[in-house]
């Protein structure tokens, strides 16, 4: 499997610095948060980017994945969540990302059943542009869809290749999913496995990995056990949660605890 971290730990952080992080501690890539308030978004022009890409590329570090923030499950007109995950998509491509991340981003107080009719069909739509682009749409276990088990009720009736899953390991633990679970409702669609730690479902600030009670082990043991040979990405939320230990400083060890539960899942 290939490692990767998120830039949401190191908010704001210019792309050389992000990618000389990501060399020096052996990582094999980085995921991208596509906001405003980062270097790197939908917003930017075709100078910019080639300049990202060129900073990827000469340091041989991949760019996994746009992180978005649309919410495709939210109540409203379609042409607005479309418009956002054409942008995104956009930008993946120009990047040679492979991947797009959305949010479900459901309403409580929708009917059952809207929220998945709702985000079914725009992901439909929009997964004709993202074949046309070569780009995956990712929907990540969050929010309204928590589980593996919620996600698949709107990738299965998608049923499209341009379109699965991104798996946060958090919000399916969150939601009472076992990792094997979870494995074998996302394995037809998965995409990327996010990591992380937290100290308990009612805490949820980032610790560093190994430090909390998430069931890393177990997942890592479920994908081998799978075959499973895709990217886990380090999602730590330090842009939520300002007073906690800077990410560069944890990414030697993070980097060594995956390996070690790599190795020991062999």
């Amino acid at each position: 499997m290939k490692l990767a971290f998120s830039t949401l730990g190191v908010p704001g952080l210019p792309v050389r610095d992000v990618v000389h992080l990501a060399a020096t501690h052996g990582y094999h890539g980085v995921e991208l948060r596509a906001h405003p308030e980062e270097p790197v978004h939908p917003g930017i022009g075709p100078g910019e980017r080639a300049d990202v890409v060129r900073e990827f590329r000469d340091a041989g570090v991949e760019i996994l994945a746009v992180a978005g923030y649309t919410r495709v499950a939210a109540p409203g007109d379609d042409e607005p969540v479309l418009t956002d995950i054409r942008a995104l998509l956009d930008l993946a491509r120009d990047l040679g990302a492979p991947f797009v991340r959305v949010f479900p981003g459901g309403d409580t107080d929708q009917p059952p059943g809207e929220a998945d009719a709702t985000a079914a069909r725009r992901l439909g739509v929009a997964a004709e542009y993202a074949a046309g682009l070569g780009v995956r749409i990712l929907l990540e276990t969050h929010d309204s869809h928590r589980t593996g088990a919620d996600a698949t009720r709107v990738l299965g009736v998608v049923g499209h290749r341009y379109v699965g899953a991104l798996w946060d390991v958090m919000h399916t633990w969150l939601g009472g999913e076992q990792p094997q679970e979870t494995y074998a409702a996302l394995a037809p669609y998965l995409g990327y496995v996010q990591v992380k730690d937290i100290a308990s479902a009612d805490d949820t600030t980032p610790l560093p990995l190994g430090a909390g009670v998430l069931p890393l082990t177990e997942c890592v043991d479920v994908l081998s056990r799978h075959h499973w040979d895709g990217w886990l990405c380090w999602e730590y939320e330090k842009r939520w949660y300002e007073s906690v230990t800077p990410l560069p400083g944890l990414l030697a060890r993070g980097r060594e605890h995956l390996d070690r539960l790599l190795n020991d899942s062999a």
